[in-house]
């Protein structure tokens, strides 16, 4: 094993090779960033036939990027914070998850022992953690046994599709977003497919009154046809939505409509479209965003369409023109508790996972329960939440009474059942907090002291990257430094604001800095006075 004065030698070289070696690569080309350059010499899906030769060999004997850059592609994360302990971010399109392949997962994460567990993310996935480099090879042929992957899940690819996590059951549902997403899944994965976008690129279908999307590059929301009231519902399309530590933006309309089959090729068409043109040379200019902005959005929406008219054998004028009304009105349901479903008899169990955390034991919890309850399907939600379906009447008694509902509970706390944290710097190195442990501390803090008449949205991030999406929380909070008595210490911004329903908002500033031990008082204040929460009597 390598010492770690080695292991920083290596991790500060230039060598792109996969393996490390004497000779010296030569510097980028002119104008092509260090990044790109590593992406152009080799595809991190070209190491997957070599994965487990290269977990023999040892992970400390990598080359720089391809540690942190191509075996992203796969979907193995290294962790600057617990070296020689993998991530592994799956793909889970429409956050649909089966008994089956959550058992899998959760046997893989079980053998890591106190190292392992699982997250649910914001965009209805999981991330398993504690894995070892050698895991990965026999844990990725389980998961294909079973219909599993994790191909493309980081970097610069297309990320998880996400959609309604009520799909096919939701009383209220518009379109079912199943089938879509799993379409547009397939065309964009295929052998043939896009290996190498500018940067990473959010895609979600829409398919309720309540499904917000607009802080994806690629949005489609339900909307009437423009010309024929009584056709079927289609999608306008909205595109350029991020957050990021430079910039943050809401998806704007892009001026077209869509049927609900033009979807995958009119995806495929917009990213190749973006591989082409995108911004290789400024990373912090690359979201989709900023070529929308340099095309200006008339000639950008002319130029898409006309990809999507070469690659689907149309017209450029396929796309019908559209003002960008849809059918989305509503923020997000929580989905929480015992709830009908529109196929008569049979309802879901929204159960609420404390800051999305999961270990080995819940899992397998999970997969049973939806198997003995349900008919052994069960879905992700963005809030971090997992919700059982299918469960007959009478199983809702038997449900309740199962012991796992006392940790992940039907009916939580106002502020509990929306909360949403990044992974925080247990495991991050960008964050500058804790996250999870800080939130879970803090909300617990703040239900005994207050009665509130209404859910409260909060979003907690370790870092401007704002993987924890602080602006569309109503309370948003950002890891940061302050000083308390001539001293540095953990903080947090406090954002306020953020709305997801008919007149979309991003969260401002409020705060800039709020040491944690001062937290609970500050947020007291501001839920009372601006949430209408009351303080509980002491008893």
């Amino acid at each position: 094993m390598a010492s770690h004065a080695d292991r920083r030698s290596r991790m500060n070289s230039t060598d792109n090779s996969i393996h490390n070696s004497t000779d010296v690569s030569p510097p980028p080309p002119t104008g092509l960033s260090k990044v790109e350059q590593a992406k152009a010499d080799l595809c991190g899906l070209d190491l997957a036939p070599r994965l487990a030769e290269l977990a023999a060999e040892g992970w400390d004997s990598l080359d720089e990027a391809t540690l942190t850059i191509r075996l992203k592609w796969l979907g193995i994360f290294f962790r600057p914070v617990t070296p020689g302990r993998f991530m592994l971010r799956l793909r889970l399109p429409n956050g649909v998850i089966r008994s089956e392949q959550l058992e899998v997962l959760a046997e893989a994460i079980d053998r890591c022992g106190e190292h392992g567990s699982a997250d649910i993310t914001t965009r209805q996935n999981l991330q398993l953690r504690g894995l070892l480099l050698e895991d990965m090879p026999p844990l990725m042929e389980a998961m294909q046994r079973v219909g599993l992957t994790s191909r493309q899940s980081g970097h610069d690819n297309p990320r998880n599709i996400t959609g309604n996590p009520l799909a096919g059951i939701d009383p209220e549902e518009l379109i079912d977003t199943r089938p879509l997403v799993a379409a547009i899944q397939s065309r964009l994965l295929a052998d043939a497919g896009l290996r190498n976008l500018p940067r990473k690129f959010n895609v979600a279908v829409g398919g309720a009154p309540d499904s917000f999307l607009l802080h994806n590059d690629l949005a489609f929301l339900p909307a009437p046809h423009p010309q024929d009231p009584a056709a079927p519902l289609g999608f306008t399309v909205m595109v350029g939505g991020f957050f990021s530590a430079q910039r943050n933006e809401l998806a704007i309309p892009l001026g077209l409509w869509l049927r609900p089959d033009q979807l995958p090729d009119f995806t495929l068409a917009l990213l190749h479209h973006y591989v082409a043109h995108g911004n290789r040379v400024q990373r912090n200019r690359s979201r989709l965003m900023y070529l929308v902005d340099e095309l200006g959005l008339e000639a950008y929406r002319s130029a898409v369409a006309k990809a999507y008219g070469a690659l689907a054998g149309v017209p450029a004028s396929a796309p019908l023109p559209h003002d960008g009304a849809h059918l989305v009105v509503r923020a997000p349901r929580d989905g929480l508790g015992l709830q009908a479903q529109k196929q008569a008899g049979l309802h879901w169990a929204g159960l609420h996972v404390p800051m999305g955390r999961l270990d080995a034991a819940s899992m397998l919890e999970l997969a049973r329960l939806a198997r003995d309850h349900g008919s052994g399907e069960l879905r992700l939600t963005e809030a971090q939440n997992v919700l059982i379906i299918d469960v007959p009447a009478d199983r809702l008694d038997p449900l309740r009474a199962e012991p796992l509902l006392g940790r992940f509970r039907l009916e939580p706390g106002a502020l509990q059942a929306e909360a949403v944290s990044c992974t925080g710097n247990r495991y991050c190195s960008f964050a500058l907090i804790p996250t999870k442990s800080t939130a879970q501390a803090v909300i617990d803090e703040l239900e005994r002291r207050l009665e509130l008449p209404h859910a409260v949205r909060t979003h907690w991030t370790g870092c401007p990257n704002a993987c924890g999406q602080p602006y569309m929380g109503q309370i948003g909070l950002m890891g940061a430094k302050a000083r308390q008595d001539g001293q540095m210490v953990e903080a947090a911004k406090i954002f306020l604001g953020g709305a997801m329903d008919g007149d979309p908002k991003l969260a401002e500033l409020h705060d800039k800095g709020v040491p944690l031990s001062e937290l609970s008082d500050v947020l007291e204040t501001l839920l009372v006075e601006r949430f209408g929460a009351q303080r509980r009597v002491a008893s």
